[in-house]
Formats: C-alpha cells, structure tokens, sequence
C-alpha cells in the first residue's frame, strides 16, 4: 500500500544531553511518535527529524518513539506498540503522534486521551492517499475523523491542509499551520549542452505521478529533453514495474534515468545540473521537493494537486491541473522549447525560495503551536 512503512524497532531514543547540545535538556518535554525509522528518507520523515532536531537546539527533551509495525494499513504489531506507548506515559504529558502513525491509535488513543495532551502532525489525511480502494478509503476516513476529534491541537504544513481538515469538522482552533523549513542552497548552474536535463524527486508510489509525467513525456518526443527520477523504489510493490513497462512501451527508456534513492552531496549534484523540475503528482501536503527546487533557482512544473498552489506561486513556474495530460504535455513543451522563458522562471523561483521559511524558524512556530492552550 502506498506509504507503508517497513518494521523498525519500538524505540525511546534520542534525548538531548549537555554533550550533544551543549546545555543541560530542561526545558519543555515532548513526546513525539514516529511510523517506524524517522530516517525514512520521505518528506514526513524529513520533516519530523527536523523540527525534533531543531526543538532539541532551543532547549526542549524531545524523546521519539518509533512504533514498529505496518502503517497507515496498520497491523496488530503497530496497535500493540501504540497501546503500549501511551500506556506507559505519565499524566499529562504532551504527546505528538505522525499523522501516518494515527490509524495504530484508534483504540488506545481514546483510553488516554483525557489524561494526556495529545497533538498530531498531519502531512495530509492517510485517506486522501492516491490509490486505495473505496473501502479501504472510507474506512481511513472514518478513523481519521474520530481520531481528530480526541486531539488538542493538530499541526499541519500548508493552509491547504487547514482547509482540508475543515471537512473532517476539526475547528479552525485546534489547527495550526508551521510550514517546512527549507535549508539555503547554491543556484543551479544547469547543463551545459542542448539537452535540456528535467529532474524529478520522488518516491515511487502513484500519488507521485510517475506514469503521467512518462506519458506527457512521450508527447514531447520530438524535443531535446533527458529526465532524472531519484527517488525510493521500495515504497509500493506495483509502481517501479509500471513505470519501467511505461518507458518500454514509449519508447523513452534510454532518455530516463531510474537514479533510486539519491541523498546528501548526490542528490545536491543532481539539483545543480538541472535544468527543469518537474512533478505530476496527484496531491500534495506541502511538496518539500519543489521548496528544495526553488530554493536553487529551479524552474518548476507542478500539478496542483492538495498544497501545491500555496507552495509554488505562478511566478516559480507552471501549475496544471492534477491528472490533465493536455495541460502537463503543453507545459512540458512550453519550458523545455523556450529558454527565456525557463530563466524567467528561473528568476521567480530564485525569489520565491529567498521567501521560504528556515528550519530553525520552522522550530520555533512548531513549538509554539504545540505549547498553545
């Protein structure tokens, strides 16, 4: 299913001690609740490990706990380490569970709620992910909906997302909005020949919308073009062989490069000699990868599925409709055929990324929102 995440050790780990932050951890605690490994290379994962690294800067004890089991399609192993968890909190503590992790909840969240200040970090609703059945959704939909009205506050990374839980009838009260931090990056120099070199971050999963991008792609044939996909291949058991069909069956295998999963100085290469990124992906909490672009000065084409409008203004880049294959081969042709116009873009991603927020900012406003009455 898409976001599962693999077993991992139920783990209390990583509290701030005077050696690792020089200064004793008194200030606030947090207890903060992780689907498996936070070193999961996703964006929530990315998330999570930031904003926990950054409360720990400012003088919070943060101590995680990453849940073993299967996630948000939860297992026994997953509802027994969640029961297990806020069982053994004490009275009152406060207590951040990943949006991803909430499902595991479903029974132990309502034993505890009323004794604890329980919070939830909500990437986006699990039942908004692309590609579950209708049952399967329903079912999300309904545990979602009960479980947030248990929560005290829920943080989520968009305005987008905000407005998406006012249709599971949270109050506008209990939400709070702290955008990802976005760490400073060199401009990409881009490529030095004719080709124009397209990059694409992203998991392989169908809300990530490989096969459209493929299919667009196929459509602009006749221009110099070569695209870069980095991203896991581990997160969905169908997707990765879609996709290697789809590049046979176009005819595009050799202009698509499968890089996998790219991290640290790899995947900053990648961005610097880009010309073009590029992401059809059918919704968006936030869309951490087109931050991560503009912040290079990276044209953007992005469909504008869930947050991606709040995250890439118009001046960044070109937005179409999620899953319209008409505007996202026009866009394609437009930015990849004209020079000007990517630099124009170029130009207004550079400005748009100068505007992000930082990760100690990001913090900070995190903080806030979760010592908030």
């Amino acid at each position: 299913m898409p976001g599962q995440v693999t077993p991992a050790p139920c783990t209390k780990t990583g509290v701030m001690t005077p050696s690792e932050a020089g200064r004793p951890a008194v200030g606030p605690v947090l207890h903060f609740i992780h689907p498996g490994a936070i070193d999961t290379p996703t964006g929530g994962s990315l998330y999570d490990k930031r904003v926990i690294d950054g409360l720990r800067r400012i003088g919070w004890r943060v101590d995680l706990h990453e849940l073993p089991g299967r996630f948000p399609d939860t297992d026994a192993v997953a509802c027994g380490a969640a029961a297990a968890v806020l069982a053994a909190l004490p009275d009152g503590a406060r207590v951040v569970v990943d949006g991803l992790a909430l499902p595991a909840f479903e029974q132990a969240l309502p034993v505890h709620a009323a004794r604890l200040t329980p919070m939830a970090l909500v990437h986006h609703p699990v039942s908004d992910e692309t590609g579950l059945s209708p049952e399967t959704q329903q079912a999300l939909r309904a545990t979602e909906t009960a479980l947030f009205e248990t929560l005290r506050r829920i943080v989520v990374p968009s305005p987008a997302m905000a407005r998406r839980l006012a249709d599971f009838d949270v109050p506008a009260e209990r939400i709070a909005v702290v955008e990802p931090g976005t760490d400073p990056a060199p401009c990409a120099t881009g490529s030095d020949g004719p080709t124009v070199q397209l990059l694409c971050v992203a998991a392989l999963t169908p809300r990530k919308g490989h096969l459209g991008l493929i299919a667009a792609l196929a459509d602009c044939a006749d221009l110099d073009w070569h695209l870069t996909c980095a991203g896991p291949a581990d997160r969905d058991p169908d997707t990765p062989a879609a996709v290697a069909r789809a590049l046979d069956e176009t005819g595009l295998a050799a202009r698509v490069t499968l890089a996998g999963e790219v991290r640290g100085v790899a995947l900053d290469s990648l961005y610097a000699a880009a010309d073009l990124f590029v992401l059809a992906s059918f919704y968006e909490g936030y869309g951490m990868a087109f931050a991560e672009a503009m912040a290079r000065g990276l044209p953007v084409i992005a469909s504008g599925g869930g947050a991606v409008a709040d995250t890439v203004p118009a001046a960044a880049g070109m937005i179409v409709p999620a899953g319209d294959h008409a505007a996202l081969v026009a866009a394609l042709r437009a930015l990849i055929a004209d020079p000007g116009l990517r630099a124009a873009k170029a130009s207004g991603a550079y400005a748009a990324g100068r505007a992000l927020p930082d990760w100690p900012t990001a913090a900070a406003r995190f903080a806030a929102a979760v010592s908030a009455p």
